[in-house]
């Protein structure tokens, strides 16, 4: 995000002497530049510039060398003989040099104070400081002597306040720019911002006439720019202006002077050489990224073109890099051969072949206008987001080129002591933003203002717009060439509306519409939720991203149709580049990253999407951007969007009931899984059937439940019970964790619109009935019930299981089952003979359908 210098910003726009931070903030956030950050003074406390008196070396037993020097910091600063004694270590500066130091007092970047102390057998009251220790720089090796930093001793007198010198005392404000208003990314831009959020005065710096000297016109023997791009993007080509000037005799060793360097650090950017910092600076003050080059290592002509297969480049960052066919290059020709070189990535950054040296004294500068899709892509592709960059891909003024080439230019002479070669170029096909129609009264209408034409002619031109009244109810309005994000009427009504004020806008809580509200399947999901909250579950929220080894861990086969997902283009994580296919295999996770937490008591849910592809469906098509697309599109989109039904899922590890002085409490097990899953059944109104499953991973093979529509048997809607033991260790959960998950869409769809139905009550007596059957181990109660409520008829109100009994008193591979049978009827009293009805009833059904014998 951009950081604003004020005093660099005064350059552009009129500032009030005694504007806060806090007050500049506010101002722009009015025009829509949120505040990111106030970064605070670097240094406080007494840094003041001194002048060394005297400097005696002082060998040490351990072998290093220290200065007690006599330094010179002002009357008002000095002891009684004129001078502060002070130890240092380095040795790069002398008698008479101008230094700053750090009095007792100061505080620098870090928090590290500054104390009288002794050491080394001296009394040292302060600190020469370097400009590491300032802030300001990576050099911790020597002192900042202040007149080799681009200081006049002239200018210098011990005592000075070395804060307000350097710039250190100075608040910096970050503020927070939107994708679309690239041109935020400059002072120019953010001082037009400000005065528009408060009428100060503003001077247009990025145009011609605002220079000293106005660009030059193009010369027939301008370095040779040739644009070769054969793969244009959105019918663009790569680019459509480059500017070349020249500037020979730089004198290499030609310091960066401390105020450029103090608003460049302050604005977030580390000091390099003079060129850079040159072109750096003309960056920020402007938004037009440029670019120098060694003009003894470029051999014209320079040609951009889009990479071929096979080249690479080596960028300033030291980076070998493999280049796509997408890629927007600057190459030029060495040996005659066109365009065989690579120079840089464009827009991006430079290559380290041409790069501007320690020896560099003739300077190749460009300033060129580049495509920002093309810039976007490339930047991405090669995870380079350079300042260049940010700037093109947000959209550059693309009449800055010339104006900002010969701002470096001139800084080049002044500072550098180079001379400008009249050799110029500028390859120029730009074209002018297109005029918008818009009605004058769509401002008013959207945002409830009643906006007058003149107010919404005066704002369109105060943003730079040229705006032709000669219709009546409408304006054609030519937008302003900064401002790329201008495209159609409603980005013109937003402006209006962010110039005359957001906050005239009122607050008015719209009625909502008779009919509206939750649909019933929302509803639904709500009370899914809060039965399973009530039951003691935990919601939580899963990303559905997931990897191959996440299936892996669930220890499904490879022809597991779960194991057929989609695969994002650009994911978020190269280890989870697919959408879950199931809602467990991301809750797994959420519940193995608390146990490996130390919460290893762990009841969890969550009712999510998961992406289920069909294996072979067609590729969805490439839709244009900025236009509807027609039926057929949407036709085609609609069959390439694979099914997205929504499941809700549930994990239960280590105890269900807690332990205490009560007792040993209960682990959780696959009867609490299964419990959970009825209940989303019961609150959903479906009705469910469940039979065992014994190969369905990752549950186990004994203790898994398949639960399947009660009016389509067939039709399979989840599963419930104990996790695979293998799953259990691979994730490293507690031992027998249980799970369920259920698709909801097809448990919402089942039960249907149809509304509830209330259930009589009974004012009459109930009568109770136990009976135990005894019937093969391997026979599912669930088969023993559902035969007990077909053979009890409708007298049955209730049915449970409260007993499980195996032993020799039941015979080798059998089991004992008992049940509890509540009969009522609804306009009588149940007698003896209805009783034993319904007792022979599920007698005979229970032995007719599972071979149950009734226990004595």
């Amino acid at each position: 995000m951009p950081r604003i210098v004020a005093d660099w910003l005064a350059d552009h726009v009129e500032l009030p002497a005694d504007l806060t931070t806090e007050q500049l903030a506010a101002a722009l956030v009015r025009v829509g530049l949120e505040e990111e950050e106030i970064h605070p003074a670097a240094v406080t406390g007494p840094l003041v510039v001194g002048r060394v008196l005297e400097l005696t070396a002082e060998p040490q037993k351990n072998g290093k060398t220290i200065n007690w020097c006599r330094v010179d910091v002002g009357p008002e600063h000095n002891d009684d003989d004129g001078a502060r004694g002070i130890v240092c270590g380095a040795h790069n500066f002398g008698v008479g040099d101008l230094v700053a130091v750090s009095l007792p007092g100061t505080v620098l970047p870090g928090g590290f104070e500054i104390a009288a102390r002794k050491t080394y057998g001296h009394v040292s009251d302060g600190m020469i400081c370097s400009v590491r220790e300032l802030g300001i720089g990576d050099d911790h090796d020597g002192i900042l002597v202040l007149t080799r930093a681009g200081f006049d001793a002239a200018d210098l007198r011990p005592g000075q306040d070395a804060v307000a010198l350097l710039g250190l005392g100075d608040e910096v404000l970050e503020i927070n720019v939107t994708p679309d208003r690239g041109y935020a990314f400059s002072y120019r831009g953010v001082a037009r911002e400000y005065s528009h959020a408060t009428g100060a005065a503003f001077t247009d710096r990025g145009l011609a006439e605002a220079l000293p000297v106005p660009p030059p016109a193009a010369t027939p023997d301008g370095f040779v720019v040739e644009v070769d791009d054969r793969a244009p993007i959105d019918g663009q080509t790569g680019c459509d202006r480059f500017v070349t000037r020249i500037v020979r005799g730089i004198d290499p060793a030609a310091p960066t002077p401390a105020w450029m360097k103090r608003r460049l650090e302050g604005s977030g950017m580390r000091s390099i050489s003079l060129t850079v910092d040159v072109t750096n600076y003309v960056m920020l003050d402007l938004g037009q990224p440029l670019h120098a080059y060694d003009s003894a290592e470029v051999a014209a002509p320079v040609v951009v073109r889009r990479a071929r297969t096979g080249e690479r480049l080596t960028t300033l960052d030291d980076v070998d890099r493999s280049l796509d066919a997408e890629d927007l290059l600057i190459t030029d020709s060495p040996d005659g051969a066109r365009g065989s070189r690579v120079l840089g990535l464009a827009g991006v950054m430079g290559g380290a072949s041409s790069e501007v040296s320690s020896a560099t004294t003739d300077v190749l500068v460009e300033a060129a206008h580049f495509d920002q899709v093309s810039v976007a892509r490339t930047a991405r592709r090669h995870r380079l987001p350079s300042e260049a960059a940010k700037r093109f891909e947000r959209g550059v003024d693309p009449r800055l080129p010339a104006v900002a080439a010969q701002r470096v230019v001139d800084l080049l002479v002044e500072l550098g002591g180079g001379t400008a070669d009249h050799a110029v170029s500028d390859l120029d096909v730009t074209t002018s933003p297109a005029p918008i129609t818009l009605d004058v009264t769509l401002p008013g209408r959207t945002a409830g203002v009643p906006y007058a034409r003149d107010q919404v002619v005066d704002v369109l031109r105060t943003i730079g717009g040229t705006v032709d009244e000669a219709a009546t109810g409408s304006l054609e309005v030519t937008p302003p060439s900064w401002r790329p994000d201008l495209t159609e009427p409603a980005t013109l009504v937003e402006e209006v509306v962010r110039i005359a004020g957001y906050d005239q806008i009122p607050s008015v809580l719209p009625a909502a519409r008779g009919g509206r509200g939750l649909t019933a399947e929302q509803r639904t999901r709500r009370s899914v939720a809060r039965a399973l909250a009530e039951a003691g579950l935990v919601e939580v929220l899963t990303y559905p991203f997931v990897g191959p080894a996440d299936l892996d861990a669930l220890g499904l086969p490879a022809d597991d149709e779960r194991r057929t997902a989609l695969r994002l283009a650009n994911p978020l994580a190269d280890d989870r580049p697919l959408m879950r296919t199931n809602l467990l295999v991301t809750l797994l996770e959420a519940a193995r990253r608390n146990v490996a937490r130390g919460l290893e008591d762990v009841s969890v849910f969550e009712i999510g999407l998961v992406t289920r592809p069909t294996a072979g469906a067609p590729p969805a098509p490439q839709l244009p951007v900025g236009v509807r697309p027609g039926p057929e599109e949407l036709a085609a989109l609609a069959a390439a969007t694979p099914a997205q039904p929504r499941r809700v899922a549930g994990v239960l590890a280590g105890h269900a009931d807690p332990a205490g002085w009560w007792g040993p409490g209960r682990q959780a097990d696959w009867a609490d899984a299964l419990e959970a899953a009825r209940l989303v059944a019961d609150v959903v109104g479906a009705r469910v059937v469940v039979t065992n499953d014994p190969d369905h991973l990752p549950w186990h093979p004994g203790r898994t439940a398949r639960i399947a529509l009660a009016d389509a048997p067939g039709t399979t809607v989840g599963h419930a019970g104990e996790l695979h033991p293998k799953v259990v260790e691979k994730l490293g959960l507690p031992a027998r964790t249980a799970a369920f998950e259920l698709d909801l869409s097809a448990l919402v769809d089942a039960a249907g619109d149809a509304p509830v139905e209330s259930v009589p009550v009974s004012a009459f007596p109930a009568a109770k009935e136990d009976l135990a059957f005894v019937v093969d181990g391997d026979v599912p109660a669930e088969e023993v019930r559902a035969a007990i409520v077909a053979g009890a008829g409708p007298l049955l109100e209730d049915v449970t299981l409260f007993d499980v009994f195996t032993g020799e008193q039941v015979g080798e591979g059998k089991k004992s089952l008992a049940y509890s049978l509540r009969l009522r009827a609804t306009e009588r009293t149940l007698g003896a003979e209805d009783v034993r009805a319904v007792r022979d009833g599920v007698v005979a059904a229970t032995a007719e359908r599972v071979g149950a014998v009734l226990r004595g």
